[in-house]
């Protein structure tokens, strides 16, 4: 599969091993009068891209015109992180095409991806082969996504599966601990999966303070995904912090 523009954008980011970091934004937990303030002060401050989804989204329309409010407000890239066929709209620019690898339903492995591969080749939304594991609970994510989630203590477990993926093509691999997760994805299983795994490695899930950031940076992720934290007004004082702690890290 050809290599699109947004990919070849991140992967030029992350040269050197520069830790970057995606905002996610869900269309149900924020208003979209708000979706364009967040927008305009993430890309002021230096996030690489807005992942749009959410592990619940049915309604598409409102869906879509979420990220028509977020383009009018930023030109970095907007990337669905979709939980369903309902998590696909036009307007994006690029989709995380996720395989729940570690999922106990075929549906979220290959069940929905096949259902929602023609939308996203109809639209002309660059796909971005990605695996997906769910580390503990997985909060909603686990849930919805029925993943026997690999346990903390099990870094080993997690490169088993990471290698899975990369053997299989995919050249993303995220690593979710869940939305409003009580800590990240730990650094010791982060560090096994950076070991074994040579594409481009995500972590999500958890991460509200400049150290844990900092901590998962250092242990190998290319790209941190902040959520929850953009559902209050704390944002506005915590993400420069973060993004720091990032860079330094």
């Amino acid at each position: 599969m050809k290599i699109g523009a947004v990919e070849q954008a991140l992967m030029k980011e992350i040269e050197g091993r520069r830790t970057i970091c995606f905002s996610l934004l869900d269309s149900e937990n924020i208003r979209n009068q708000d979706a364009g303030e967040i927008a305009k002060t993430v890309e002021h401050e230096g996030v690489s891209a807005i992942l749009v989804g959410g592990s619940t989204i049915a309604d598409q329309i409102e869906l879509n015109s979420f990220i028509k409010k977020i383009k009018e407000d930023t030109k970095i890239p907007i990337i669905l992180f979709p939980g369903n066929i309902t998590g696909v709209s036009p307007y994006a620019d690029a989709i995380l095409f996720t395989s729940l690898l570690n999922s106990d339903n075929p549906y979220f492995i290959t069940g929905a991806q096949a259902l929602g591969a023609s939308a996203v080749r109809k639209h002309s939304i660059e796909a971005l082969p990605t695996a997906y594991i769910v580390v503990g609970d997985g909060g909603t994510t686990g849930f919805i996504g029925q993943a026997r989630g690999i346990p903390s203590s099990k870094p080993d477990l997690a490169a088993m599966y990471a290698l899975a993926g990369q053997y299989m093509g995919m050249r993303f691999l995220y690593l979710e601990s869940g939305s409003g997760a009580s800590s990240p994805v730990p650094t010791d299983l982060i560090t096994a999966v950076r070991k074994v795994y040579d594409g481009f490695l995500i972590a999500g899930g958890g991460i509200k303070e400049p150290e844990a950031a900092k901590a998962v940076a250092k242990a190998g992720a290319d790209a941190i995904v902040l959520g929850t934290l953009f559902e209050s007004n704390t944002y506005k004082t915590l993400l420069p912090k973060i993004m720091q702690a990032v860079r330094e890290g």
